[in-house]
């Protein structure tokens, strides 16, 4: 029976690497200001409002002046999903 030909294999050359630059928050460079702005004016916020014994900031609102401080830190939250 007749022996198959042998084939020869071509080494192996791996593809020229592509060079990557890497932008960061190219054309949102607004996000982590503004989300670190709220973060600090709804902890600000129920700080001053237990500091001063439900005086202040709005004193009308009585306790709901932690609900006001808690949506602050909530929208910095919602603001933080738009951080790449």
């Amino acid at each position: 029976m007749p022996k198959s030909r042998i084939r020869k294999k071509e080494d192996f050359t791996p593809p020229p690497a592509k060079q990557q630059s890497i932008k960061l928050n190219s054309g949102r460079r607004w996000v982590a200001p503004l989300m670190l702005a709220l973060f600090l004016i709804g902890l600000a916020w129920i700080v001053v409002f237990y500091v001063t014994g439900s005086d202040m900031p709005i004193e009308s609102l009585h306790n709901w002046n932690i609900v006001v401080g808690f949506g602050f830190i909530a929208a910095g939250f919602v603001v933080s999903t738009q951080w790449k």
